[in-house]
């Protein structure tokens, strides 16, 4: 079991960034993958972006492609979500998740809440 803790959410301005982490503590010393996905009120929880542990190799939702890096400290067993040029649609409460291997269903982080104004 992994255990996951969001922070750096917050209120921002429309164009502004922030930039959030998620600590993983537990049996992480097989992370595979780690990844952000966002829920607003009323919609689907949907996918953001996704690092590769051992890699590194990232992938993007096309929603936020070049507006949004993800980055990893594996030291720390941190990920991070630099979010540049926010706009009111990316409000939401953003999820970290992580696999242990390619077949484990995943643990959650409990959210972090970004709103946007515009």
């Amino acid at each position: 079991q992994v255990q996951l803790v969001e922070s750096g959410g917050g209120l921002v301005q429309a164009g502004g960034s922030l930039r959030l982490s998620c600590a993983a503590s537990g049996r992480t010393f097989s992370l595979y993958d780690m990844g952000w996905y966002r829920q607003a009120p009323g919609k689907e929880r949907e996918f953001v972006a996704r690092i590769w542990w051992s890699s590194g190799t990232t992938g993007y939702a096309d929603s936020v492609k070049g507006r949004v890096t993800i980055s990893r400290d594996a030291t720390k067993n941190t990920v991070y979500l630099q979010m540049n040029s926010l706009k009111p649609e990316d409000a939401a409460i953003y999820y970290c998740d992580a696999h242990r291997h390619i077949a484990d269903s995943g643990s959650w982080g409990q959210g972090t809440q970004v709103a946007v104004s515009s």
